[in-house]
């Protein structure tokens, strides 16, 4: 017995090297690993990037990823393994692994603008790449959230190698599809999301570099690197209470941080043609491959990542390109989805068991594309996967939303008194028959509403993403709560959401928040999705429309979508507001820049339901 014990033992502790050297070593059995490699682009900058790919004479496809963020292998003195763990992965499986770096970032020349990165330098890491006697022409696209955001662009100028992409939480990518003026995640409905004040402080730095040779060799970089990795180590900052400096233009300068990208950004209104320039994508460019779409029900912008992915499927011209578009939502944070666990919990609730074979699939995608593998992709994966969460268990579709949704137009009441969760507000079916009394709250943006939860990413400690209850926010006077009567059977709520709000109020301008809730039983209220209109923009992001005092106006606010079970016992709630704070900047009410602004005006903000007036929200019921 103690023989076998101490066998047990040592096997354990053999376990456990190997597993701290299985990457590192693993790789180095099994690829040829080329570092700093200066790869040159049309106009004679060179981005910096690592190359591992299969021992042989095999001519293989390429897995290529460009991030603004350091992949250096070293860090602090210590070799890195998280590029290593990646390439591993590619290489095991016959691929090549490339990893580059933006143009100004880290090892990389050039000037670096956030989402105003050339688009040929894509196009031209592409033909070098393909050009590799080691290469086989194909290339696919993997990568998320920043790493995924070039994808959409590139995939529009229709490479000859271009074979496949995975683009996953790619939001910030998206600058115009359909209704949607997202700018990067810059706006929603033409307010800006904060997220990218708290990410830039920490991502963008000064090009301070050491002082490389001229004419230093592979070689002399790989030894710089070991040294010098060149990433900033910013001073922490309380992003909760940063995010609050007015005006909201000298919020990086008051941090301070690096404000030459931010100074431009925070300027530039919605409809911008400097949003077109750069390196977004914009729904007038036809994407030419096939696309593996990955996103998530509490990311910061679930629904134009959505719509997107349908704008694809319905307009690529090529037929086999818009027939070999799929899609997976998975009920996680932004790009958390290998995170999930037997018991995932996003924010504060558990959504049940949310793993899903990721790595099998992609590569089952990759084969087929790259490879030209007859695998069994196509038959054994639907064109949607998504989550449903109440329910916990992913289902599947041809479409997206399933065929099977229908929207039920629900619609706003009280007497007049629905702020707050002690109010009187409802929601029902039944739409208004005369001229119920309006609901009126106080809109101050030096006490705006806190976000607390939600879709978004990238804010600090400002806002925690994820589903909280919300009880506690619902005790304030400036939320109006609708909710419906207790639910006598299930419903599965499963696909875009449409709200229409008739607003009168005594300042030019404001904003519109809304939020959906799943009320539970016990009372506690977990919400599901959340946007925000400016006033302003309500008419179309082309102008501005500014309100006359008292006088009624219909705002669309843009869509929202989810999938969620709302059981038997179940309630669905709607909350109303002018503010969501810092998830989305707030408006000062003035109708001025707001962003050189210092001094906000007091909105007293009315929402109508009556029969001229019918304030309401379309909910996609799953049919039976």
């Amino acid at each position: 017995m103690k023989s076998t014990f101490l066998s047990l033992v040592f096997l354990l502790i053999g376990y456990v090297s190997l597993a701290q050297q299985t990457v590192l070593e693993a790789l180095d059995e099994i690829a040829i690993i080329d570092q700093k490699i200066m790869m040159p682009m049309r106009d004679g900058v060179r981005l910096a990037t690592d190359i591992y790919r299969p021992k042989g004479q095999e001519k293989v496809p390429v897995i290529f990823s460009r991030t603004p963020y350091n992949f250096n292998s070293w860090g602090d003195g210590e070799e890195r393994t998280r590029t290593a763990e990646r390439a591993y992965e590619a290489v095991k499986r016959g691929y090549a692994y490339v990893v580059q770096n933006e143009r100004g970032r880290y090892f990389s020349e050039g000037e670096w603008e956030i989402l105003g990165v050339p688009l040929t330098d894509g196009y031209d890491a592409f033909s070098w790449m393909s050009s590799q006697p080691w290469s086989n022409g194909k290339i696919g696209l993997l990568g998320c959230s920043s790493t995924a955001e070039w994808q959409m662009a590139v995939a529009a100028l229709d490479h000859p190698s271009l074979g496949a992409m995975v683009p996953q939480s790619f939001g910030a990518g998206v600058g115009r599809v359909g209704d949607y003026y997202e700018q990067g995640n810059w706006y929603r409905g033409g307010a800006e999301q904060m997220l990218f004040f708290a990410w830039l402080y920490g991502v963008e730095h000064d090009t301070f570099k050491p002082r490389i040779p001229a004419g230093a060799t592979q070689e002399d970089l790989i030894r710089i690197s070991r040294f010098y990795d060149l990433a900033p180590e910013n001073p922490p900052v309380d992003m909760a209470e940063a995010l609050k400096h007015l005006p909201i233009q000298d919020f990086i300068k008051n941090i301070p941080g690096k404000k030459e990208v931010f100074d431009k950004m925070v300027r530039r209104k919605p409809n911008d043609k400097a949003w077109f320039e750069g390196g977004l994508y914009h729904d007038d460019m036809e994407i030419t491959v096939p696309g593996f779409w990955f996103a998530t029900w509490y990311d910061v912008s679930i629904s134009p990542n959505l719509a997107l992915y349908n704008h694809v499927r319905t307009n690529a011209k090529d037929a086999a390109v818009k027939d070999n578009q799929y899609l997976v939502i998975a009920p996680t944070l932004h790009c958390a989805y290998t995170r999930a666990t037997e018991n995932t919990i996003v924010g504060e609730l558990s959504v049940g068991d949310a793993r899903l074979n990721y790595e099998e699939q992609i590569y089952s995608w990759f084969d087929l594309w790259l490879k030209g593998d007859a695998n069994d992709f196509k038959s054994k994966t639907p064109k949607v996967q998504y989550y449903t969460m109440g329910s916990n268990q992913w289902n599947s579709s041809e479409t997206w939303p399933p065929k099977q949704s229908k929207l039920q137009t629900y619609y706003f009441h009280s007497a007049g008194s629905a702020n707050s969760l002690f109010g009187d507000g409802s929601l029902s079916l039944t739409k208004p028959a005369g001229d119920e009394k309006p609901d009126t709250f106080m809109y101050d943006p030096m006490n705006p509403v806190p976000s607390y939860g939600g879709n978004v990413c990238c804010t600090g400690n400002a806002v925690k993403g994820g589903a909280f209850d919300q009880q506690g926010m619902e005790t304030r006077n400036d939320i109006l709560v609708y909710t419906s009567d207790v639910l006598e059977e299930g419903i599965e709520m499963t696909g875009f959401i449409e709200s229409t709000l008739y607003l009168s109020s005594d300042v030019k301008d404001t904003d519109l928040t809304i939020k959906l809730i799943d009320v539970h039983p016990d009372g506690s209220a977990y919400n599901l999705d959340e946007t925000i209109q400016r006033v302003r923009y309500r008419e179309g992001y082309e102008k501005e429309v500014f309100m006359e005092n008292g006088k009624v106006y219909k705002v669309d606010l843009t869509p929202m979508a989810t999938s969620n079970f709302f059981k038997k016992g179940h309630r669905i709630r709607i909350e109303v507001s002018s503010s969501n704070f810092p998830r989305f900047a707030r408006n000062l009410n003035t109708g001025g820049n707001n962003y050189d602004e210092k001094v906000g005006v007091v909105a007293t903000n009315t929402i109508h339901h009556s029969a001229t007036h019918p304030s309401q929200i379309k909910l996609p019921i799953m049919q039976k």
